[in-house]
């Protein structure tokens, strides 16, 4: 493929997935072994082309001859037509990249609850934040934890009384709420922030409930296995829940409420 000479792409240094993609972008060779900095660290030239709060929000890509940069999706379309020309006529079809951009945007602004820093954020400028994209992100870790929950109590027959299709939907929901109050009263400057990370776990404990469902239907398994698996998840989901809420520097009373709240549930619904 071919490599995209004379561009620096700009990327968040505290972000650790967007350190982890541009950096497969220049190990693939997509751009050159120097075509990737660190928007923290990249020298007084290019800040005079570069709007730096854009830059924050939507990945800048600079041409170092003549100062044109792009920004968010477009970045990327631009690597990539430039890699793979066979595909230039879709990077630069409208329709497709305003849908993208938008995907893009939704990832961007909700990317530091999907994976946070591993440290205390230090740079002046910082990503903006978009409500109504953490509550479209809030809507959709629901729907799909909600969703594979739903599919998984199924397996559950003799552990779980049975319930109505809607019943996980409820429950997550549930949480949303009851610990959006909880964060509201103890640290309501962080309750979005809160909020997204927790469903981030939420999703992730939900996928990893995938492979323990499928392997249990292959093999005709018991709902103990199932019971004992989603125990297994749920464990990794508390650990989880006690990193993130060390770097959120908000103690032990999340963590404490989002237990009480799941176990309190599981009382009644049992």
């Amino acid at each position: 493929m071919k490599t995209l000479k004379n561009h620096t792409i700009l990327y968040d240094a505290e972000c650790p997935m967007c350190s982890l993609y541009t950096r497969g972008l220049a190990q693939a060779g997509l751009l050159d072994k120097n075509g990737r900095a660190s928007y923290q660290e990249i020298s007084a030239g290019i800040y005079a082309t570069v709007d730096m709060q854009r830059a924050v929000n939507e990945i800048a890509l600079v041409n170092t001859e003549t100062g044109e940069v792009t920004y968010g999706i477009r970045s990327l379309f631009k690597v990539l037509a430039n890699a793979m020309p066979v595909l230039g006529a879709l990077f630069h079809f409208g329709p497709f990249v305003w849908v993208m951009s938008k995907i893009y945007a939704f990832i961007s602004f909700n990317r530091r609850v999907i994976v946070p820093p591993t440290g205390e954020a230090k740079y002046m400028v910082q990503p903006s934040f978009k409500l109504h994209y953490r509550l479209f992100y809030l809507f959709v870790t629901w729907l799909v934890t909600a969703y594979i929950l739903s599919r998984y109590t199924l397996h559950l027959k003799g552990i779980l009384v049975p319930g109505p299709w809607y019943r996980e939907y409820f429950v997550c929901g549930g949480q949303i709420l009851f610990q959006g109050i909880v964060a509201g009263f103890y640290a309501n400057e962080k309750r979005w922030t809160y909020l997204g990370n927790m469903m981030t776990i939420s999703l992730a404990g939900a996928l990893l409930l995938l492979p323990v469902m499928w392997c249990g239907k292959l093999a005709g398994a018991s709902p103990l296995y199932f019971a004992v698996g989603f125990m297994g998840v749920a464990f990794l989901m508390f650990l989880e829940h006690i990193r993130r809420m060390k770097i959120l520097e908000l103690g032990w009373l999340m963590t404490v409420s989002w237990i009480v709240y799941r176990l309190a549930l599981l009382f009644i619904i049992t």
